[in-house]
């Protein structure tokens, strides 16, 4: 027999909300530190890689483009910028910004662990069994986001911005903080557009969303989608295609979730639990 839900009183419910609060940041420190310390495997080998024509996706990419006939522009010869620092402190608050940004995504799975426990008291058993593995899939989602925006996003943003210029007299001289900030909201953005799979599925668990209405608005969803991808890619309809397919993707992998979901919501309760 399960035992009965212990009902917290407000301020409880506060201070339970309060030590989520302070465990999640203390766990945003701690990876955060491990990031300050770690100062030249997280720049030199992270941060600043995809500036450098030997980066994996280039190399990918100029082997693809070569193999189908395409020409050069998929093949990076040479970064076409040069990263400066404008500021007595700019280093060091781009060491400090980057390292919190890293800090917060190692600790994004403790995050939602977290969350889970401070919500998952006030559930019942079934909800429970319904939201199960919640914390795994969702940080799944994210990291495969982050790996997207760091590895496909980032580089072609790069790779554009950095070699465009209006004339040859002009040379790119790229502010540090620039440049981070690109690095820094393309892979945090795309982690968090990633999510949209489970944003449904709790939508379609509330009732608010179903399937009937993502698949009447799809065409609206497709288009939405293809004018993200204009905005952060280059201006060329293969990068476009390339950032266009996994978002597609998850579009129609969260009108499947949100399918089930109605199913299981609507499934008779076995005749035991009736009586």
């Amino acid at each position: 027999m399960a035992e009965p839900r212990k009902e917290l009183t407000f301020l409880e419910h506060l201070e339970a909300l309060r030590w989520t609060l302070v465990r999640s940041a203390l766990a945003v420190g701690v990876g955060m530190v491990a990031a300050f310390v770690f100062k030249d495997v997280v720049f030199d080998r992270i941060i600043l890689a995809p500036q450098r024509p030997d980066f994996l996706t280039y190399h990918v990419f100029c082997q693809l483009a070569l193999k189908l006939g395409l020409d050069r522009s998929f093949c990076m010869d040479h970064s076409g910028f040069t990263l400066m620092n404008t500021t007595m402190a700019g280093q060091f608050m781009v060491h400090i910004m980057v390292s919190f940004v890293a800090g917060l995504i190692l600790a994004f799975p403790y995050i939602l662990w977290e969350a889970w426990r401070f919500v998952k008291p006030g559930l019942a058993a079934g909800e429970r069994k319904a939201v199960r593995g919640v914390v795994f899939f969702a940080s799944l989602l994210f990291l495969c986001g982050v790996v997207f925006g760091y590895y496909v996003l980032a580089p072609m943003s790069i790779q554009f911005l950095g070699t465009y210029t209006v004339s040859a007299s002009v040379p790119n001289l790229v502010d540090l903080n620039s440049y981070i900030g690109t690095i820094t909201s393309l892979t945090l953005w795309t982690g968090v557009m990633f999510e949209l799979p489970m944003i449904v599925y709790f939508l379609a668990r509330t009732g608010l969303v179903g399937p009937s209405f993502l698949r009447t608005y799809r065409r609206h969803a497709y288009v939405a989608i293809l004018i993200i991808a204009a905005i952060i890619t280059p201006p060329d309809v293969t990068s476009q295609i390339i950032v266009s397919i996994p978002l597609i993707a998850l579009y129609e992998g969260s009108i499947f979730l949100a399918a089930r979901t109605r199913r299981i919501r609507e499934k008779p309760a076995p005749e035991h639990a009736r009586t």
